[in-house]
């Protein structure tokens, strides 16, 4: 019988080696927490980096996928599904806005919305020179599209040359933004709250500022939701805490809680004037198993009170870190919003800390080069926040 080195020897001799994977086989989950092959525990604060909201083993979760497994799981494009529709339904309602179109992932759903706001623009005056602003720090994917958005140079230099038209600003300078505004601006992308990058929640007088700026130059606002969205915040979109309306919304991870899927969704204005049919399209995107994924998992938001736990049990995580940063000189900071909380550390390689806590049973994940990042499943409870703040410790 293999065992997890086996499998790790066997994986290493097939799978391209794009990722430092940990030397640790996942193979089994139950609520929030994560067993190996050998059947060692894993208390579970990255939930597959913000993907597994609902946690592990969510019975009804499961047996809604089985079921689709039983009817149909693609059809292609060509015509209408059941979930796709029910699917669509569910996200506008929970967004507000007009029109959805469903991709694999979240790199897709930034493509199709950089194409949304090109087409927009170009409906306009037939230009092709448009611009869009992007922030640095920033991270949107690694596909072409979405890389040439992306503010970091070590990710995009071996790739050039990227899409042109694009410019940085500094995330919460609006001047910043301000100054790289002209005539041929088509679009400002950006994370309500900057994951990748460090863990930094948009300031609301910078996020506000913005939209007026758009709204005045009829410039696309598109709102990067792809980590901090679902709920994670408090707030089924991060963007609705700040009263600020994008004019698209890309969305992925959690939407589908493990199974492939993200969307980017379109308010009035550019779902009126932006892509028709010939302009995009997807194989496999809104296909009834990965929308039966989405579908549930609204329903599940819904009967568990998903957004009212996230609220409540935020200060209590907020107040542990807090407490490692008051006790731990080589911690600076805690940043963050709701269950998307971060702990920069200083002097000390995060990635010996993350090590070291895997050792110790318990699964963060970093951000940017000194951030260690905490998206447990959303159903995380005090005495599992006690727990990990106890495992951490050890690691330190």
């Amino acid at each position: 019988m293999m065992c997890s080195k086996d499998y790790i020897e066997l994986a290493e001799n097939s799978i391209l080696h794009t990722y430092n994977r940990f030397p640790v086989v996942l193979d089994k989950g139950k609520g929030v927490y994560l067993y190996d092959l050998e059947g060692k525990e894993y208390l579970d604060f990255g939930a597959g980096i913000a993907v597994f909201s609902l946690g592990y083993g969510n019975e009804e979760y499961n047996e809604a996928l089985k079921g689709q497994i039983d009817k149909l799981i693609h059809t292609s494009n060509l015509y209408y599904n059941v979930p796709m529709a029910e699917a669509a339904d569910k996200l506008l309602k929970a967004s507000g806005m007009s029109r959805v179109f469903f991709t694999n992932s979240g790199t897709e759903a930034i493509e199709g919305a950089i194409k949304a706001a090109r087409k927009y623009a170009w409906l306009k005056d037939k230009s092709t020179d448009h611009e869009i602003i992007a922030m640095r720090h920033s991270f949107h994917g690694r596909s072409l599209g979405a890389l040439s958005v992306t503010g970091n140079r070590h990710y995009q230099e071996p790739f050039k040359p990227l899409i042109g038209g694009v410019k940085f600003a500094d995330f919460n300078d609006l001047d910043s933004v301000k100054e790289a505004v002209t005539e041929k601006t088509c679009a400002i992308i950006l994370e309500t709250v900057q994951g990748e990058g460090g863990i930094y929640p948009a300031e609301e007088g910078f996020l506000k500022g913005i939209k007026e700026i758009c709204a005045e130059k009829d410039i696309l606002l598109i709102l990067d939701e792809i980590q901090c969205g679902m709920g994670r915040t408090g707030s089924m979109f991060a963007w609705q805490q700040y009263g600020v309306e994008p004019d698209i919304m890309t969305c992925a991870k959690a939407l589908g809680c493990g199974v492939p899927v993200g969307a980017f969704v379109l308010g009035e204005k550019a779902a009126a004037k932006s892509l028709e049919p010939g302009d995009h399209g997807t194989t496999y995107g809104g296909n009834p198993l990965a929308c039966a994924a989405v579908s549930k998992v609204f329903d599940l938001f819904e009967k568990q009170d998903i957004l009212a736990h996230v609220r409540e049990i935020t200060p209590y995580l907020e107040e542990k870190l807090d407490a490692l940063v008051d006790k731990y000189d080589f911690l600076k900071e805690r940043r963050g919003k709701g269950l998307m909380q971060g702990l920069e550390v200083m002097g000390r390689p995060v990635g010996e800390i993350v090590s070291r806590a895997l050792g110790n049973g318990l699964i963060v994940i970093s951000a940017g080069t000194n951030v260690l990042r905490f998206v447990p499943p959303l159903i995380i409870s005090r005495s599992q926040i006690d727990e990990m703040t106890e495992k951490l410790e050890k690691s330190f």
